[in-house]
């Protein structure tokens, strides 16, 4: 009997006894508005645009000339007007034009005119309110006459298809075969504009001599804003 009890103490002191697991929190996530110390930003946005390919004419009389855009900025910003219809842009970069060759004229100068171009996909053309007023008659709950007002404005805008505006913002004379023209933070402005905008510069050249005009223009790379 004593021997029985013995067994059946060692049976249950050799039952395994499992324990709970300790269950672990996982981390919070990082706080998305707290930037890790060295990390930048997002890089501010200049408007710079890359310049399109050089015009390049060679011209009758054997000249060549050579009209190119460079360290081009089309920046949209706040029209000062606050008015929806208005866009307005800064604008920098660097036209060069040269006259180069071995032409059998002789050359008296010139001129080059640079500028931006601004399309408009639809133009608000007019826009019309139609005041309005009405009194209507009635009867009361004991029979008295009563009268109701009503006081309304009705407004339309008429659009019609977009348009380009060419902004001549510099012309230059010169005299021998080179001539620059440097833009810096011009402001630039168009108005009526209900649609998309594009925008794009140009910078026109002409080759001058006693009895002839020789033009080339280059168009920079189209911006949608």
């Amino acid at each position: 009997m004593l021997n029985r009890f013995a067994t059946l103490a060692a049976i249950c002191i050799a039952i395994p006894v499992g324990t709970a697991p300790v269950a672990l929190a996982d981390p919070p996530p990082p706080d998305p508005a707290v930037q890790p110390v060295g990390v930048p930003g997002p890089p501010i946005d200049t408007g710079a645009v890359p310049s399109a390919a050089p015009g390049t004419l060679t011209t009758p009389d054997g000249w060549t000339l050579n009209v190119v855009g460079s360290n081009e900025t089309q920046l949209p910003v706040a029209p000062l007007t606050t008015a929806i219809s208005s866009r307005e842009y800064l604008i920098s970069g660097t036209f060069t034009g040269t006259i180069t060759g071995g032409g059998k004229t002789k050359l008296t100068g010139g001129t080059m005119e640079a500028g931006e171009q601004i399309g408009c996909g639809i133009i608000s053309d007019e826009t019309e309110i139609n005041p309005g007023a009405s009194i209507t008659p009635g009867l009361g709950a004991l029979g008295a006459p009563s009268f109701s007002a009503g006081i309304s404005l009705q407004g339309k805008v008429y659009l019609k298809p977009g348009t380009v505006t060419t902004v001549a913002l510099d012309k230059k004379s010169f005299k021998g075969t080179s001539t620059r023209i440097t833009l810096t933070g011009v402001r630039v402005k168009t108005d009526q504009c209900a649609g998309q905008s594009f925008i794009r510069s140009y910078a026109t050249l002409t080759s001058s001599t006693d009895n002839t005009d020789d033009v080339i223009t280059y168009l920079g790379v189209t911006k949608s804003v």
